[in-house]
C-alpha cells in the first residue's frame, strides 16, 4: 500500500500508524524547512498548489492521496483534485470534493444552507446599503465577519462604533452575527462510501467579547457543562453532525463548530470545516479514536462506520494550554495515549499544549496535579 500525503505538518500525528501498517508513505511539501518530513518514506519539495501533488500521485502510482491540510483556502483546489483524481484515474482522495470545500470554505454560503434547511444558527445578515452602520451600531455587541474567516482571522467582536467601523473599512464582504452568551463546543464527524459517524462533542470555554483564540482556551471531553444530560444532550449533538455530514456530502473528515446559548438552552451550528479538527486530540482522549487514523484506514478500504462505533471508548479528557511542558516530565514519543491514564504533548516551543485523559475526573485531575502543578494551581484546575 503507498499513499501520497500532501503537506507535513500534521504527518507526525499518523506517521507511526503508517510504520505499524506497514504503509509506504509519500509527502509533498511547499516548505523545505517544514516538520515531520524526514518521518516519510519519501518527499518531494513542490511549489504551491496541487498541480503537482497530482503529478507525483500517478508518477508514484500511489493507491490513495490524503490531505493533511489545516486551513481552509487550499481545500477549494483539494476538492478539485479529489475530482480530477477519482473520476479520471481512479484514485481515491480522502477530503471532501470541491463543492462541499468550497460551501464550508464560505461562512456566510455555510450559513444560508443551515438556515434553508431549519438548522439553528445565530442570526446574520450582510453588510450592504440596506443594512447601514448605523443600524449595526445599535446591536452592540455584535460579531463581525467575512465569508473565508477561519480560527478568529477575519471576525471581530464590535464592542463599540469604532470598532465596527475598522472592521468594515475597505471591505464588501462583511456580515453580522449575534452575539451568543454561552460557551463554544465542537464535533468531529467521519464519512466515507455513504457511512458516517460523529464522535465525541468537545467543550472548548465560555465565549467573552474579548474574542480569546480557541487555542488559548482550557478543553475539556466529554461535553458535559451546566447541569446539561450529558447522554441526551450529546446523543442529539452527535445525530445533528451525521445529518450535517449527509447534507453536505463530505468525504473524509469534517469538524462543526458549535454555540450553546446557556439563557435559552439551544445549540447553535456556527462553522462546517472540511480539514482535521483543532480538537483531534481531545477527540481521541476522549473516544480512543484517531481521526487522522482512520483517514489511513478509510485509503486502505478498511473503514466502517460500524467498526468505529465499536472501538468508542469513554474518557474524561482536558486540554491545557501550558507553554512549555516541564523539562523533568516526560514527552511520549507518539501522539499516542498509552493506558487509561495518559497524555500526549503537542504544539510548537513555548505554545505547547498538553492533552490528557483518565477513566475517572479524579485522576484526570490527579495527573495534572502530577505534570504541571504550577499551571494547575495558577489556573485553579479542579474538574468536577
Amino acid at each position: 500500500m503507498k499513499i501520497l500525503f500532501i503537506g507535513s505538518r500534521l504527518f507526525d500525528d499518523i506517521s507511526w500508524y503508517t510504520k505499524e501498517k506497514g504503509i509506504t508513505s509519500i509527502i509533498t511539501e511547499s516548505n523545505e524547512h517544514a516538520p515531520n518530513i524526514d518521518l516519510a518514506d519519501k518527499h518531494y519539495i513542490v511549489e504551491r498548489g496541487m498541480d503537482k501533488p497530482g503529478e507525483i500521485a500517478l508518477k508514484e502510482d500511489v493507491d490513495a492521496v490524503i490531505p493533511l491540510i489545516g486551513i481552509d483556502k487550499p481545500l477549494v483546489d483539494v476538492g478539485l483534485l479529489k475530482d480530477k483524481l477519482e473520476s479520471e484515474n481512479g484514485i481515491p482522495v480522502v477530503a471532501a470534493g470541491y463543492d462541499c470545500a468550497k460551501l464550508a470554505a464560505d461562512k456566510y454560503q455555510t450559513k444560508e444552507l443551515l438556515l434553508e434547511n431549519d438548522i439553528k444558527t445565530p442570526l446574520f445578515r450582510k453588510v450592504d446599503e440596506k443594512y447601514n452602520t448605523d443600524e449595526i451600531k445599535k446591536e452592540l455587541p455584535i460579531v463581525l465577519k467575512t465569508p473565508e474567516g477561519q480560527g478568529g482571522s477575519g471576525v471581530k467582536i464590535a464592542l463599540n462604533d469604532d470598532d465596527v467601523e475598522e472592521f468594515i473599512k475597505d471591505k464588501d464582504n462583511v456580515f453580522t452575527e449575534e452575539y451568543v452568551e454561552g460557551f463554544e463546543a465542537s464535533i468531529e464527524v467521519l464519512r466515507w462510501n455513504n457511512q458516517e459517524i460523529s464522535l465525541a462533542p468537545i467543550y472548548k470555554g465560555i465565549t467573552t467579547t474579548e474574542g480569546t483564540h480557541p487555542l488559548a482556551k482550557i478543553k475539556q471531553g466529554p461535553l458535559d457543562i451546566g447541569g446539561l444530560d450529558n447522554n441526551s444532550h450529546n446523543k442529539a449533538l452527535r445525530s445533528l453532525a451525521e445529518k450535517l455530514a449527509q447534507l453536505v456530502n463530505v468525504e473524509g473528515t469534517m469538524d462543526i463548530d458549535i454555540l450553546h446559548d446557556t439563557t435559552k438552552s439551544e445549540d447553535y451550528i456556527i462553522e462546517l470545516n472540511t480539514r482535521p479538527s483543532g480538537t483531534r486530540y481531545m477527540t481521541a482522549a476522549t473516544t480512543d479514536v484517531y481521526p487522522l487514523c482512520q483517514l489511513v484506514d478509510m485509503a486502505c478500504g478498511k473503514w466502517t462506520a460500524k467498526n468505529v462505533e465499536g472501538k468508542m471508548n469513554n474518557y474524561y479528557s482536558a486540554e491545557l494550554p501550558v507553554g512549555d511542558f516541564p523539562q523533568d516530565k516526560k514527552i511520549p514519543e507518539n501522539k499516542v495515549f498509552d493506558g487509561d491514564v495518559s497524555y500526549v504533548v503537542h504544539g510548537p516551543e513555548h505554545y505547547q499544549r498538553l492533552t490528557l485523559r483518565a477513566p475517572t475526573r479524579d485522576l484526570l485531575n490527579k495527573l495534572i496535579y502530577e505534570l504541571v502543578p504550577g499551571y494547575a494551581k495558577e489556573n485553579d484546575i479542579q474538574f468536577q
